[in-house]
């Protein structure tokens, strides 16, 4: 089995922990008052109430401090990735914040512009960009593309040419440095899906090409070790090899690159007793790491922190609908699962949980939470030691799930998705509205006839 995407121990269960046990892992603003969990002054049982469970609630002061403490970190420009969670009034949060916008596909570059943000400050990425949506990114302004294979390379200068405009890239390379994380986060080795590799020579000769053709500018170049990484020794070592290839092209071929992304990853506390990497290790990390090979001021650094700044944020309401007695363990089923929690049965990922509505007092037991899906593997939180009084109807909450919930959410089966709620200040308001059966419905096709001479896309 691949290794936990937490790193979580494996010899116990993890123990069930509020906000006053565990404050890593829940919102800034999370409290226990008397038993019962508020989030930005909200209370969760009025909230859940209002607006049914299952319910992704972000804390949106918790949201704009990070961005604050990732300002400050030192580097010179903060991306926030799209793919952890997007929507309107994310988007608009994001600006407010001054932070820079990563996406990679069109439906995350579309909305971002309809919801108002200046392409001039979005970044496109992905590993098979369609042509699309390099045309589309080309024809909105955006401010730099990623390219990350030959044939991306060609397709966007011939774009760029149409329109008449010298766009800006950056070069993705894979450094050849292992992180220490699931496999499936993994993104910096030399054997990735994702950029040249450096060993080769791969990434120095589309560095030639690049720079070559009259319509694209390279501007930076782009590495990503992989993600929730909390030792900064492998984010150094990713830098210095960069850094390494970057002094290369400049005693080379005369190639002076004026920006480095690389990248984020910085993890998050998940479970009791795990700590975040705070943003100006990080930073301080990949300092270090390009200092060993050139100036750091010679090049302006952006970072993507990505889950740091809005996992956190973010707490999964359920309602406990069973709570059923195993021979090793006890099951207790809620009202989502893994069509609205994924990350568990993706990655092995760990969480902690606490029941929002009541104190419980009863002793700890071994217990599995565990979704109303058809799978096994449908499990929320698994191995927890949840109080023996915890019972049917109880508010459970799962919290540092701000991160690739809502994005990977899906409509297994024929599960509408949740909606998403802000709190701040003792005040709710609605960011994505529930789906309902009848939305899942306006898909229905109906048996109608396709024109094969036509274009249903």
């Amino acid at each position: 089995m691949v290794p936990s995407a937490d790193n979580a121990p494996d010899a116990a269960p993890t123990r069930a922990a509020g906000p006053d046990e565990a404050p890593d892992v829940w919102p800034l603003t999370a409290k226990d008052m008397d038993g019962e969990l508020h989030v930005g002054s909200v209370p969760m049982t009025g909230l859940a109430q209002a607006c049914g469970t299952p319910l992704y609630v972000v804390d949106e002061a918790d949201f704009r401090e990070r961005a604050r403490q990732w300002r400050e970190s030192g580097a010179d420009r903060v991306h926030y990735a799209s793919k952890a969670f997007l929507c309107p009034e994310m988007v608009r949060w994001v600006g407010e914040e001054r932070l820079h916008l990563d996406v990679c596909s069109v439906g995350e570059l579309e909305l971002a512009v309809a919801a108002g943000f200046d392409p001039a400050h979005i970044v496109l990425h992905g590993n098979n960009k369609l042509p699309a949506e390099l045309r589309s990114a080309v024809a909105y302004g955006v401010g730099v593309i990623v390219v990350d294979c030959a044939e991306e390379i060609d397709r966007l200068a011939g774009y760029a040419a149409d329109a008449g405009r010298v766009q800006d890239v950056y070069l993705r390379i894979a450094p050849g440095v292992a992180a220490d994380t699931h496999d499936y986060m993994a993104t910096g080795s030399d054997d990735v899906k994702f950029g040249f590799p450096v060993n080769g020579g791969f990434a120095e000769r589309a560095v030639l090409t690049v720079s070559g053709i009259p319509s694209l500018r390279l501007t930076g170049i782009h590495s990503h070790l992989g993600s929730q990484i909390l030792d900064p020794s492998g984010i150094r070592r990713a830098a210095s090899r960069v850094a390494a290839f970057v002094r290369m092209l400049a005693e080379r071929h005369s190639i002076r690159i004026e920006e480095l992304d690389l990248g984020g990853g910085a993890g998050i506390a998940y479970v009791p007793g795990q700590q975040r990497l705070a943003p100006a290790e990080f930073v301080a990390a990949l300092r270090a790491g390009v200092a060993e090979e050139m100036d750091p001021a010679s090049v302006r650094l952006a970072v993507e922190p990505g889950r740091s700044l809005i996992g956190t944020a973010g707490v999964t309401l359920y309602e406990v609908g069973v709570v059923k007695q195993g021979l090793e363990r006890r099951f207790v089923s809620v009202d989502g699962g893994m069509s609205d929690a994924l990350r568990p049965a993706l990655y092995q990922a760990s969480y902690t949980a606490w029941t929002a509505n009541r104190r419980l007092t009863g002793r700890p037991v071994h217990s599995l939470v565990v979704g109303r899906h058809c799978e096994s593997g449908d499990i929320v939180v698994p191995d927890i030691a949840l109080p023996a009084d915890l019972a049917v109807g109880d508010l459970l909450a799962v919290p540092a799930t701000g991160a690739y919930h809502h994005v990977m959410a899906s409509n297994y089966n024929f599960q509408p998705r949740p909606a998403v709620v802000a709190v701040r200040d003792g005040q709710a308001r609605l960011m994505v509205r529930r789906e309902t059966p009848a939305d899942l419905l306006l898909r229905d096709g109906a048996g109608a006839g396709i024109d094969l001479s036509g274009d249903l896309r």
